[in-house]
This record gives C-alpha cells, sequence and structure tokens, in this order.
C-alpha cells in the first residue's frame, strides 16, 4: 500500500502558558498542504523500515513511523511489515512532516491487517506520538489546542491561492523555540482573526515564536521580507519554524525569488 503523506503550515500560533507536565498550552491553527513524502508498507517476512530523499538523522528504531507500528503492536498481534519512506517535506522545519509520516502508518496498518480502527482511535494512537500528530489522521483545517492534539474544525478555507514556502537549511529545536517565548493570553481569540478578510492578517495573525526565532536566525525574517515585497498578501513562520510561508492571489516563481532554495509552491 502506498500513501503520501503531507504536512501542514499553522495560521497563527499563540503560546498561552506553560503546564505543569513541562508541556505548554497552545492554540493555533492548522491547514493541510499537498506536499508530501511517499509512504509504502506491504506484509513482510520480517520487520524492515528503509529510507530515500531527504537524509533522516538517527537511529531507524526513533523515526516516528517505527513507533507508530510498534505502538499498534502492543495491543494487537501484528504480522511484520516492510516500509519505505521517500522523504520530501524537511524535518525540524515547522511542517509537521515527521507527524504526518506516522499518521499515516498508522492508518495503513490499520488499513493492511483491518484491525476496524475509528477515527478517533486512530487519533488516540497519535496523540502519544506527537502533539500534532493526531492532525494528520484525516488533515482538514482545525484549531488546535492543548499540546495541539485538541482539534474543534475550523472554516478556513485558504481556496484558490496561491502557497509558496521556504525551508533554510537550519534546524530549530521545539525546546529552543519555546525557551524564547513569555507565554500569555492573544489579544484576539484566534477564530475571530481567522474571520477577518485576508488583507487584515499581516498585522493581526501573530505567530508567537516569530520574536525570539527572527532574532536568532536573521535570514527568516529577511524571507518573510521578501516574500512580502514579492506581493504576498500574508506571509510568516509556521509552527517553531524554519519554514516561513507566503499567500498569493497569482501564480509567483519561487526558484526566481528565492534561487536554489528548498521549498515547495503551488495553489491550494
Amino acid at each position: 500500500m502506498v500513501t503520501f503523506p503531507g504536512c501542514k503550515i499553522n495560521l497563527g500560533l499563540h503560546v498561552l502558558n506553560r503546564r505543569p507536565d513541562g508541556y505548554h498550552d497552545i492554540h493555533t491553527c492548522f491547514y493541510p498542504v499537498p506536499w508530501t513524502d511517499l509512504l509504502e508498507a506491504i506484509p513482510a517476512e520480517e520487520f524492515s523500515f528503509t529510507c530515500t530523499g531527504l537524509p533522516i538523522p538517527g537511529p531507524v528504531e526513533h523515526n516516528l513511523c517505527v513507533k507508530a507500528f510498534e505502538l499498534l503492536k502492543r495491543d494487537f498481534e501484528l504480522p511484520p511489515i516492510q516500509a519505505h519512506l521517500h522523504k520530501m517535506v524537511p524535518m525540524g522545519a515547522g511542517l509537521g512532516g515527521g507527524s504526518a509520516d506516522a499518521a499515516q502508518c498508522l492508518r495503513i496498518v490499520n488499513e493492511l491487517f483491518s484491525l476496524g480502527l475509528t477515527r478517533e482511535q486512530l487519533s488516540g494512537y497519535a496523540s502519544r506520538l506527537g502533539s500534532d500528530c493526531s492532525f494528520f489522521i484525516y488533515p482538514t483545517p482545525a484549531l488546535g489546542s492543548g499540546r495541539g492534539e485538541i482539534l474543534d474544525p475550523v472554516a478556513v478555507s485558504l481556496n484558490g491561492l496561491y502557497l509558496v514556502i521556504v525551508s533554510p537549511v537550519l534546524h530549530v529545536s521545539t525546546a529552543e523555540a519555546y525557551a524564547g517565548v513569555s507565554p500569555g493570553p492573544p489579544r484576539e481569540d484566534l477564530r475571530s482573526t481567522l474571520s477577518r478578510p485576508l488583507s487584515e492578517w499581516k498585522d493581526n495573525l501573530v505567530n508567537d515564536f516569530e520574536q525570539s526565532i527572527f532574532s536568532r536566525f536573521t535570514e527568516l525574517p529577511a524571507t518573510k521580507k521578501r516574500l512580502y515585497d514579492s506581493g504576498a498578501l500574508y506571509a510568516s513562520m509556521s509552527g517553531s519554524g524554519s519554514s516561513v510561508f507566503g499567500l498569493f492571489d497569482k501564480q509567483v516563481d519561487r526558484e526566481t525569488i528565492f534561487p536554489g532554495s528548498l521549498g515547495w509552491s503551488g495553489w491550494l
């Protein structure tokens, strides 16, 4: 079975408070993007997991796809699988690519072996793998709260807009990103902000991570400025970085604006 795990951008992101368990409560809007990896899995005599495409650091057993399979294996008598991931979405980029891979692995195993898990049950497993992993079980626009695992559908559509994502070759660790943020309530409820016309998002739709991350990695605010200078209606960093995206009402040539950059562009 072959699937194509996508990724996401964050439309606004507020860090509300630090929790006793060490995590933070956030409020954000996850929006699905069709920049995909390729994940294939079939039943096999013994378990194997291989990767091509962008290099994935660390031992194989730390990969979220492997962890997803092992998580289900604790509760079900699963035969081995042979899985292969072709990685296209960069890691440590605020796009949730690893979480999407893990969510699709859960769905593949559920279907391959007729486990009969519901969407809610799959989401429960996904939430144990990553804060934004549940979103990718059935990725549709949603407000994320708690650690990001509590999802509430939201009527936001970017259909007809052209999206440009630029992913600099730098890794922003989640721990470092949170360390630079002063938690607190937003000046406006996120759902209200998203209901504003797109022309008003620039001054009102905020990612709390930008201030501290931009001060450390000056190429990121420069990327955001270049997107606006190129006609973007709205531009922002996604998640805790390092990807920066822009929304346009026209097609633009990403390679001309950011020659040689890693990224994706296309109509939504």
